[in-house]
């Protein structure tokens, strides 16, 4: 037995070369190992050229790339899209008097310089921005002559007490209070509709420098008498982008914890390092490609640079454990980096494979944000495949580990060493493997399940919170939002029915009491604030046109009395349809755009149209930021099963390939889906819906989980065809690779765990259910992979006999075969040649 502090093995690393067989191995390994400069040349020169690729990728987010572009319902807008042209990616911008009302002049002053600095910004659709300062914003009056109207804010204004006045009778004839003008008469409102592209340039929108705009020019107006309340899909994405510093501030922690941990358990300075540096290299190869393909880094794919990292270090840990396991045995650096390629390729490429395809499955999602994050994420993962499995034992080839990583690894495999908690409590784990053991594991996983199924029955699909829920409760952003629904009867959250027609059909009849007949639906149903249509409108200027008789405020059967009236529609509110009249939006006004909220709206318009459609008139769905989340919602819903389906069958069959046995898939999978059960019931518990954000990192759950038992599994079939029993080959496979599994357990959730506290709140709920995952598939896989074992993986041989594996801990405490053993001792003299 070597004495623990013998650096004799350290010192066989800088043995002089001895004659080596080249052409061992199979010839994957022998095209890597015997060209390793080569390899270590062409890794350094991608790096450089995908590094300086990388320093011009681009964070930037885009409104179109958010929707699922092939629904009905988007489709329905992208088609009407010119028609309607205000329910698109908008913004309102709310100015408080904080200390009076909006009938003051220094109060009406600085919302005309907001006016004015907003109109002038890039991106702005000009043409349908509203404010009391915009000419668009009209009042009118029923004389005894007729009509008589014009702009809201007074021609002649000049600040003065009449003036104001003015504007006071002005406001109230326009009938705006609760949409332009609040309704406490303290703020107003300007409404800014967006272009999906800047005009000057063709470039789409950057809703970075957009959102420092408004903060540099608008909000910084605010004054002690003055307040500013910016909502809308182009400031929150803005505000996600500037999060995003500190976001990587969070990944910078997660690294320097997994970097801090592996160190601690190897304290060999150089083998972390190599790890870390091919990790991180990875990272900088799929940013570098992702470039080159064209694409940009919005605020939800950020996280994919991270899981490339952690899956890397996940991979290069395993590498790095096996080569220190050998050289600590005597055997040299060379012979123990292509020992280590040769025991672990296979597992970590099926495992690095089962990854990429759970990623790639998430393109199925008809959402052009988590496709783009699928194919970033199936990037960065497959090139850890030549990172991490290639360049990795190759530099470890070249540089050995430390003397004190060797004693480490001997004092581990010293079955009379004493015992650290760390290494009995991995050790322990082999008691699954006997039959009263795995017995109760079983007994325990099935109630997991089935506790965790019954509440993941109430998982619920969408945004479960009003506001933004990618932030937290108490942002600027989400307070600005409360703000608006608390003081306007028409929120930020707008439904729109689309009404479509034959030219001029809009303002028939049959078509405006159709609609009139939808509002009043809608308006009975929870969550509806309020509605706004043509119809509705019409009924006003119907009444007006004789004299205000409330017995005129209808839709009037006469062509020529509703046509009228229909006149004065296009020219106070253009909004309502083209000049075609072959459009019009049914405006829904939603207290919030929670799942429920937008499920019943969307019942409640399916079931008019389906008595109320014809060949001339149809109610379509849907168009408005809350039109947009409903078809969102549908199409996750739909997806994430299928998702889950595919991802499962994909992994199985990869599997299937490594192992060749089903009992070995099964033994793989089960604790995947307790993994993902268990998932689902933390995001019932802690209010986390299935949506854009959420639905990567529950297949992510998947792909990491098979991880660990791919590594376990590879071990402990290999001890048990060489003739050991169930209970030595996993605590083999623990010695192996289990002790690693645990080490990245911990150290991943380590890091991830930090995201808790981030402002952004989708990256916080990935934190935590990052971590579940990460603790709980290591945990899975470490105690029901033998267990499960014990009932499908046991020999022959050994079931026949009746062992239950319950021998004696001192019988089989250093159970590598003496077969593999001699061979590694064998290759030391022989493996000196390359170093």
């Amino acid at each position: 037995m070597h004495n623990p502090h013998d650096p004799s093995a350290a010192k066989d690393q800088a043995q002089p070369a001895q004659p080596f067989d080249r052409r061992s191995g199979g010839p994957v390994e022998r095209l890597i190992f015997n060209h390793r400069a080569l390899i270590v040349i062409v890794c350094i020169l991608l790096t450089a050229l995908f590094g300086a690729r990388a320093t011009r990728l681009e964070v930037n987010a885009n409104f179109l790339n958010m929707i699922p572009q092939s629904h009905p319902f988007v489709r329905n807008y992208l088609d009407n899209a010119a028609s309607l042209r205000a329910l698109g990616n908008s913004l309102r911008i709310s100015v408080e008097n904080t200390h009076g009302s909006i009938y003051d002049a220094d109060y009406l002053r600085t919302l005309q310089k907001i006016n004015d600095k907003v109109f002038l910004m890039r991106g702005v659709d000009r043409a349908y921005m509203k404010s009391l300062w915009t000419p668009s914003v009209r009042w009118t009056e029923i004389t005894e002559d007729g009509f008589r109207g014009g702009p809201v804010m007074p021609e002649a204004y000049d600040g003065s007490a009449k003036s104001l006045g003015e504007l006071r009778r002005n406001v109230a004839r326009a009938g705006v209070g609760g949409s332009v003008v609040a309704n406490d008469e303290r703020s107003s409102v300007v409404f800014v509709p967006l272009l999906d592209k800047d005009p000057a340039t063709g470039a789409p929108l950057n809703y970075r420098e957009l959102s420092h705009d408004l903060e540099k020019q608008i909000r910084s107006l605010e004054t002690p008498d003055v307040k500013i309340h910016i909502v809308g899909f182009a400031k929150l994405a803005g505000d996600l982008i500037d999060g995003l510093d500190g976001v990587l501030i969070y990944f910078g922690v997660s690294a320097l914890i997994a970097a801090l941990a592996l160190y601690a358990y190897t304290r060999c300075l150089r083998s972390t390092g190599l790890v870390v540096l091919c990790s991180a290299a990875a990272v900088i190869w799929q940013l570098g490609i992702v470039q080159w393909l064209g694409f940009s880094i919005d605020p939800y794919s950020i996280l994919v640079p991270f899981l490339v990292f952690a899956i890397g270090v996940s991979h290069g840990a395993q590498k790095m454990n096996g080569i220190t396991r050998d050289v600590a045995r005597g055997v040299h650096r060379y012979a123990a980096a292509r020992n280590t390629f040769r025991r672990l390729f296979l597992a970590g490429l099926t495992a690095l494979l089962a990854d990429v395809v759970g990623f790639a499955v998430l393109m199925i999602i008809d959402v052009p944000v988590i496709r783009n994050l699928a194919l970033a994420a199936s990037i960065g993962v497959g090139v850890l495949i030549f990172t991490n499995l290639v360049l990795l034992p190759v530099l470890l080839s070249y540089t050995g580990v430390s003397r004190s990583a060797v004693r480490r690894a001997r004092l581990s495999a010293d079955p009379h060493a004493k015992r650290g908690f760390v290494v009995r409590s991995y050790q322990a784990f082999d008691r699954f493997s006997t039959r009263r053991w795995a017995i109760g594991a079983m007994v325990g996983a099935l109630l997991l399940f089935i506790g965790g199924l019954a509440i993941s029955t109430h998982l619920q699909v969408g945004d479960l919170d009003s506001g933004a829920p990618e932030l937290k409760a108490n942002s600027r952003y989400n307070r600005d939002n409360a703000f608006i629904n608390q003081h306007y009867n028409l929120s930020s959250d707008v439904f729109a029915v689309i009404v479509k027609t034959p030219a001029g059909g809009v303002e028939s009849f049959p078509t405006l009491t159709e609609m009139d007949r939808l509002e009043a639906k809608l308006r009975e149903t929870e969550g509806v604030r309020g509605t706004v249509s043509a119809a509705g409108v019409v009924r006003q200027y119907t009444a007006g046109n004789f004299e205000g008789s409330p017995k005129w405020l209808t839709v009037n059967r006469d062509p020529f009395v509703s046509g009228d009236a229909f006149s004065n529609v296009v020219v106070a509110m253009p909004e309502l349809t083209n000049a075609d009249r072959t459009v019009a939006p049914l405006l829904v006004f939603l207290s919030d755009h929670k799942a429920e909220t937008l499920t019943r709206v969307v019942r409640v318009v399916n079931d008019f149209a389906a008595v109320h459609d014809t060949p001339e008139r149809h109610f379509l769905l849907a168009a408005g930021s809350a039109g947009i989340d409903a078809a969102t919602n549908i199409v996750v819903e739909q997806a994430n099963r299928e998702m889950l389906l595919l991802v499962y069958a994909s992994v199985a069959i990869l599997c299937f390939i490594t192992f060749r046995t089903w009992r070995a898939v099964v033994v793989a999978l089960i604790p995947l889906m307790l993994t993902s059960v268990l998932c689902e019931a933390l995001m019932v518990l802690l209010g986390i819906g299935v949506k854009v954000a959420t639905l990567p990192v529950i297949a992510l759950g998947v792909g990491i989980g098979v991880d660990y038992a791919l590594y376990l599994l590879s071990v402990q079939l290999a001890r048990q065809r060489a003739g050991a029993t169930l209970r030595e080959a996993y605590r083999d496979a623990l010695m192996f690779t289990g002790k690693v599994v645990m080490l990245v357990g911990f150290t991943l959730a380590g890091g991830v765990v930090t995201w808790v506290w981030s402002p952004i709140k989708f990256q916080a709920d990935m934190g935590i259910l990052l971590t579940f995952m990460f603790l709980w598939n290591m945990v899975g896989a470490l105690v029901l992979i033998p267990a499960l074992s014990y009932f499908l993986l046991r020999p022959k041989a050994e079931r026949l006999r009746g062992g239950s594996g319950s021998e004696p801990a001192e019988a089989t405490q250093n159970t590598v075969s003496a077969t593999s053993a001699a061979r590694l001792r064998a290759a030391a003299p022989a493996a000196r040649q390359a170093s």
